[in-house]
């Protein structure tokens, strides 16, 4: 029996950030245009879990800020080939609005004009590059991938790809295979290959969560972000425990708005953890002020 469509949750949410003294950057958020934002939805719908916060990007920066978030790391990619320019002017124009936010540049893998593409991004001042191979089907070691990873390295623009191979249940009706384009041993010979390229894999890497843990061990080069793992609502065995990680280079994100839960759900519970008040500041702000090189 499929476990998918999940349901929605109705726990309760805070209005501002747990009172601990320490600040929070939000490495794992979704900003897209209002018509992109409603395809993803209807999607989430039919094949995943009711997206609880269905709100514009303006909407989710104010609802963000207003409860005391102080940073915000806006991440786009672009489903088919034609759509990153526009999606990377609008981070653009989001940015401006908004000092507090860092936005990232995306292209389709393969598409023409790709560097031109990301390089006109970053001249629009975004700050990385955000990719997804289960909708965008690269394969990390294709012509049309070292293509981003030599623009990146050149530019000095850390690199955010969902290449983990979770999830993969068929009802996800994603056009490929994550378990045969997804693989940390595929990453691994990128990191190898391209040392001064920055990478972050959200998700702790899911599900290959030791595979992951063990390269962070021997890559400076690479990050994890938490986002959707710590909130006990997805079937995923195995997490490592963050108090046995590179702390250093874990960082709190949370895929919001397209989340099924509370928005402080699985900030509430990293604070449970009884992690050093030095751990949380890393994880909670500095890992990824560090990663994208932000002075805010």
């Amino acid at each position: 029996m499929s476990l998918f469509p999940l349901p929605g949750v109705d726990d309760t949410e805070g209005q501002a950030v747990p009172d601990g003294g320490v600040s929070v950057v939000d490495a794992h958020v979704h900003l897209f245009p209002d018509g992109v934002f409603h395809a993803i939805w209807n999607w989430f719908d039919l094949y995943a879990w009711p997206v609880r916060y269905k709100l514009s990007s303006p909407e989710i920066m104010d609802f963000l800020l207003s409860r005391g978030v102080r940073h915000v790391v806006g991440l786009h990619y672009a489903h088919k080939p034609g759509m990153a320019v526009a999606l990377n002017l609008y981070m653009a124009g989001l940015c401006a609005e908004y000092p507090q936010l860092t936005g990232t540049a995306t292209v389709f893998p393969g598409e023409n004009g790709a560097r031109e593409i990301l390089e006109e991004g970053f001249r629009l001042g975004l700050s990385g590059v955000k990719l997804h191979a289960h909708v965008q089907c690269f394969h990390m070691d294709s012509p049309a991938m070292h293509e981003i990873y030599e623009v990146c390295s050149a530019k000095d623009k850390p690199l955010v790809m969902h290449v983990g191979r979770e999830p993969k249940n068929p009802v996800f009706h994603y056009p490929v295979d994550p378990y045969m384009t997804c693989n940390a041993g595929k990453l691994e010979r990128v990191l190898r290959d391209y040392p001064g390229l920055r990478v972050c894999v959200p998700h702790l890497g899911a599900d290959a969560f030791t595979d992951y843990q063990k390269m962070l061990e021997r890559y400076d080069n690479l990050w994890l972000d938490i986002a959707m793992v710590l909130a006990d609502y997805l079937p995923s065995p195995d997490i490592p425990r963050l108090s046995e990680m590179r702390q250093e280079r874990i960082m709190y994100g949370t895929d919001f708005p397209n989340i099924p839960y509370a928005w402080d759900r699985e900030l509430k519970k990293l604070h449970e953890l009884s992690l050093s008040r030095e751990v949380l500041e890393r994880i909670l702000d500095k890992n990824c002020l560090e990663f994208y090189s932000i002075t805010a």
